[in-house]
């Protein structure tokens, strides 16, 4: 059987802005006194997933897919990127059996976040919620992370060749 393994990193830095306040994260919106400075939606759980996915695959990274100084990407919704990036990995018939991401964060507090992440990455996936593993930790009050102006996201993804699985099954 054919196993691939992807590592993805991202990191987006924060900013006070009386416009709009929260984050979007793994999908999801969460409350926050700060907003992501990004040319998307800034989600850099799902920025991290995609290129640890691209990785698996050989197909390059985020930013060769979705530059930031492209147009049509500002503001994008990162789930349809993602969507884009698995159907680029499934022609290549593979299918993505399972991940595990670690964010990085001082604030805000994510663990009462943590399932309905996980719940949006499984269905995005269409993968088991089992397999879909989201962990927070904090960079104890070190570097911009510690300080708050920042938040880290790195994710591990396996990948099966799923004309081979067909012959495993």
């Amino acid at each position: 059987m054919m196993i691939r393994i992807g590592h993805g990193y991202d990191i987006h830095r924060l900013e006070s802005n009386v416009q709009k306040n929260g984050i979007i994260l793994g999908g999801i919106e969460i409350p926050y006194e700060k907003n992501f400075v990004a040319h998307s939606d800034g989600d850099v759980l799902i920025h991290a997933l995609i290129d640890a996915l691209l990785g698996a695959a050989g197909l390059g990274d985020i930013g060769q897919h979705f530059p930031d100084t492209d147009p049509k990407y500002k503001n994008a919704d990162s789930r349809i990127l993602l969507q884009n990036v698995l159907q680029k990995i499934t022609k290549l018939n593979y299918c993505v059996n399972n991940v595990d991401i670690t964010i990085i964060a001082e604030k805000p507090k994510l663990a009462p976040h943590i399932s309905t992440m996980r719940e949006c990455l499984a269905a995005e996936l269409q993968i088991s919620y089992a397999d879909v593993n989201v962990k927070a930790k904090t960079n104890e009050q070190c570097d911009a992370v510690g300080h708050r102006e920042a938040i880290v996201v790195f994710a591990v993804v396996t990948l099966l060749n799923d004309s081979l699985m067909e012959k495993v099954v």
